[in-house]
């Protein structure tokens, strides 16, 4: 019973920390600023950082290899690349693409909803949560980045 509460309070944990940007409030743009910036881009950008818990990016960066890696393209996410810091202990980035923020919510509604996620993410945290913290950040391109 205690491990199920463990479980389902991390779950509830990571959605939590999706939907609060991890502590920070959380703006949603109006949708005017949305038409307004699916005019100016083609696509938006999702950056993710994740601060992980001491010793547990490694486990972090293989339930991503093994599965939310093949997750993220089953529901439509383009992931952009991933990153680990040089410069910050357990921290780990990575840069999704998407059409625009419709797209981004579905997505993402879908990904956390997958029971291969739920599976995914459950057995991964049965030896303690992976991760501290995480803050999600969207983002355009500049008008002289090389990347569209």
């Amino acid at each position: 019973m205690q491990k199920l509460i463990r479980l389902t309070t991390g779950f509830l944990l990571l959605v939590a920390i999706f939907v609060m940007g991890c502590g920070g409030k959380a703006v949603p743009l109006t949708k005017a600023e949305e038409e307004s910036d699916a005019k100016k881009v083609g696509r938006i950008f999702e950056m993710r950082t994740y601060h992980c818990n001491d010793g547990k990016l490694d486990e972090l960066q293989a339930r991503f290899r093994n599965h939310t890696n093949k997750l993220f393209a089953k529901h439509g996410m383009e992931v952009v690349g991933y990153w680990v810091s040089i410069d910050e202990k357990d921290t780990f980035f990575y840069i999704l693409a998407f059409p625009d923020k419709e797209a981004s919510n579905k997505s993402w509604k879908a990904f956390m909803g997958d029971p291969d996620w739920q599976k995914a993410y459950a057995d991964s945290i049965v030896n303690g949560n992976l991760i501290k913290s995480v803050k999600s950040q969207f983002m355009t391109p500049a008008d002289y980045s090389p990347i569209e």
